[in-house]
């Protein structure tokens, strides 16, 4: 316990530094694509990773590139309810029932991070993110979960406590790919690859803030984000078969 409360002691401190600049929050949510084209509501929910701060504008933040990235195929409506600084208990709180009540295609996880640098109790976070998928497997014919990549990267915080934060996030991922497991409807992202290692290697992809990403860090987020999007969205074509199918089936009855 010790421990854990010398940790969110110092990811506090980090937080509030005042010899760095501080960023809004953003609305990623736009239309993409022409209007002919097969319509796709996708709706996100999670935390600043959707907002971007430090980006220079919303079309920016990654889940936007994934819109705009398949807008020749498809009439992208995007709708990010994120809200910075959620963890996925904040979500559920506060997201989760108007996520549901859109109605999305395809749903947009990202919430890991505050729960893994504050030190959530693991089994709790499972908890949550089980709650979270499985009212968005109710509805949507597909759900992207983004997990997390290696938050001991981030220049804010502290070198003393980075390795860790960095522990942190590979449990936390793991608890993601162990919950989206039992969820048949749920594609979890790769984010042990460059999502991860880019960050160490290249510290202009983060923000002024040295704690969020900037345009570049959310390019790499929606390059390695792309073929389980493409993935997802194959899920709501078959969906959408489906229905044809059965529609014409009972009217050949």
């Amino acid at each position: 316990m010790a421990g854990g409360a010398f940790v969110f002691t110092q990811v506090m401190r980090a937080a509030h530094r005042t010899d760095l600049p501080s960023f809004t929050n953003q609305d990623a949510s736009g239309t993409f694509g022409d209007p002919s084209l097969p319509r796709v509501r996708v709706v996100a929910v999670g935390d600043s990773s959707l907002t971007g701060p430090g980006v220079q504008n919303p079309e920016s933040i990654f889940v936007s590139r994934l819109a705009r990235a398949v807008a020749d195929r498809y009439r992208v409506e995007l709708i990010s309810l994120g809200v910075g600084g959620s963890k996925v208990r904040d979500v559920i709180e506060g997201q989760l029932a108007e996520a549901v009540r859109l109605q999305p295609d395809l749903a947009v996880v990202s919430a890991v991070t505050i729960d893994a640098i504050r030190a959530t109790p693991p089994a709790r976070f499972r908890r949550d993110l089980d709650l979270v998928l499985s009212r968005l497997e109710e509805v949507a014919a597909a759900v992207l979960l983004v997990g997390m990549g290696d938050p001991g990267s981030v220049p804010r915080l502290p070198p003393t406590i980075r390795p860790f934060v960095s522990w942190q996030g590979e449990r936390f991922d793991a608890a993601c790919v162990e919950v989206a497991a039992r969820h048949p409807r749920t594609i979890k992202i790769y984010s042990r690859g460059r999502m991860s290692s880019a960050f160490w290697e290249d510290r202009s992809l983060f923000a002024g803030d040295l704690f969020h990403a900037a345009d570049r860090g959310h390019e790499i987020f929606a390059e390695e984000a792309r073929d389980a999007f493409e993935a997802a969205l194959l899920m709501v074509e078959r969906r959408r078969d489906d229905g044809r199918k059965s529609r014409h089936g009972l009217a050949a009855h």
